[in-house]
């Protein structure tokens, strides 16, 4: 069970104890999402954190929490993690991959806005294009469960292959495999 006080570890002065805890809470995210839905307002509250990974740790937390969302809260914030998605900082724009893939999975309202998004990163200026070309590569990683059930999409499957062509080995096989499974 986690509980307010707990929760403060965000906040301690010592790494140790808040990026521990950190780790800890994306992995009850992940095997318990139950015990960390009741604090939902204080994940979103933390997509604006200062702290980059306090913020990468609330967006993977709000993926997960996508599976037991029973009041259809993550759907009033989607406009939020999309910014995230389309920020262009690579880490960032990886974390809200991530958690869209999570809930594309979990939550069938949103499945076209998401697969939209996702494959319009393509379209997103990042650093360099090795930074492009990396966030490429996790969109393919999110999409790979749910391929098959949006292989008739011309977008998606254009997407794919473009991603054929990266300059990047490991993006450019993740499109190659995905193309084999359609």
């Amino acid at each position: 069970m986690i509980t307010k006080t707990d929760l403060k570890k965000l906040n301690s002065p010592n790494p140790k104890i808040k990026y521990g805890f950190a780790k800890e809470l994306v992995k009850i995210g992940e095997e318990k999402p139950e015990l960390l839905y009741e604090y939902f307002d204080y994940w979103v509250e933390l997509l604006s954190s200062d702290n980059n990974i306090i913020k990468w740790t609330a967006i993977d937390i709000i993926g997960y929490l996508s599976i037991v969302d029973k009041d259809n809260r993550i759907d009033e914030i989607m406009s939020d993690l999309i910014k995230m998605l389309h920020s262009g900082v690579l880490i960032t724009c990886n974390h809200a991959t991530f958690a869209l893939g999570l809930i594309y999975q979990n939550k069938p309202n949103l499945k076209e806005v998401i697969i939209k998004e996702l494959i319009s990163i393509s379209d997103d200026k990042f650093e360099t294009n090795e930074c492009k070309n990396i966030a490429i590569g996790k969109v393919l990683e999110a999409i790979k469960p749910f391929v098959s059930e949006i292989k008739n999409n011309p977008s998606v499957i254009s997407f794919i292959e473009d991603a054929t062509k990266s300059e990047r080995n490991s993006t450019k096989k993740k499109a190659e495999q995905l193309l084999k499974k359609e």
